[in-house]
């Protein structure tokens, strides 16, 4: 059996620090993957349900052969991950703001990882994505570069982020410039924490053709019941 609790990584960041504990859930007797910035949880293993779903309905609504898509954030790799077997995935690049947590995948700490970063088609870009969106694109060789799928999971909502300064990317000119970023008929798809967003939904569909919200509701042992994030999906 595994030891009760591991701090498997730590460090100082502009942010606050982040730390990769794994401990032993003693109800499920499971090993628990979690992710802390500070003292606020940003992930954990035990609900994946909705950055899975962030890649299956991004890309499910993504049309087109020989993908290029962008991840907004590696965390612990779920949504990377979940995006790879789609065989039409050509090329994936992962945005992450703290060099640490790709440090995390490429040393093999995080369940999964080896999975992603032996994956030719996928490459860790050390960047701070809303800066990125804002400025000259998410691949450093090619300035400009256009995807066809940009799937971000950074900030618990657009209204609840990690760092002020990523608030202009969810108004209705940093949304114009991501556009700048994707192909014609190319998506945009979101996690939130929480219930759908009806203001940010709107903002969506003033830039976007088409957006929607999708509530995706999960099993939560922790309170016997059910909990709840949002897929926001525009085209």
């Amino acid at each position: 059996m595994s030891a009760r609790f591991e701090e498997l990584a730590w460090a100082p960041t502009p942010m606050g620090a982040i730390s990769l504990r794994r401990r032993l859930e003693p109800t499920l007797l499971v090993d628990v993957y979690e992710v802390k910035l500070g003292d606020e949880f940003l992930m954990s293993s035990l609900f994946t349900v909705a950055e899975v779903e962030l890649a299956h309905r991004g890309l499910a609504d993504t049309p087109g052969t020989d993908l290029d898509v962008v991840v907004g954030g590696l965390g612990l790799g779920c949504t990377a991950r979940a995006a790879l077997p789609d065989p039409r995935v050509r090329s994936m690049i992962v945005v992450e703001a703290l060099p640490d947590v790709i440090d995390w995948h490429q040393r093999g700490l995080v369940p999964g990882a080896v999975e992603l970063t032996a994956d030719p088609r996928a490459r860790y870009v050390n960047g701070d994505f809303f800066a990125m969106a804002a400025g000259d694109g998410f691949d450093p060789h090619q300035a400009g570069r256009r995807f066809d799928a940009v799937l971000l999971d950074v900030d618990h909502s657009p209204r609840q982020v990690l760092h002020p300064s990523h608030a202009a990317f969810y108004t209705d000119a940093g949304l114009r410039r991501l556009t700048r970023l994707l192909h014609p008929g190319g998506v945009f798809a979101l996690w939130a924490d929480g219930d759908p967003d009806a203001q940010f939904l709107s903002v969506l569909s003033g830039v976007f053709d088409r957006a929607r919200a999708d509530e995706v509701r999960f099993a939560n042992f922790l309170t016997g019941g059910t909990s709840a994030s949002t897929v926001y999906v525009a085209s």
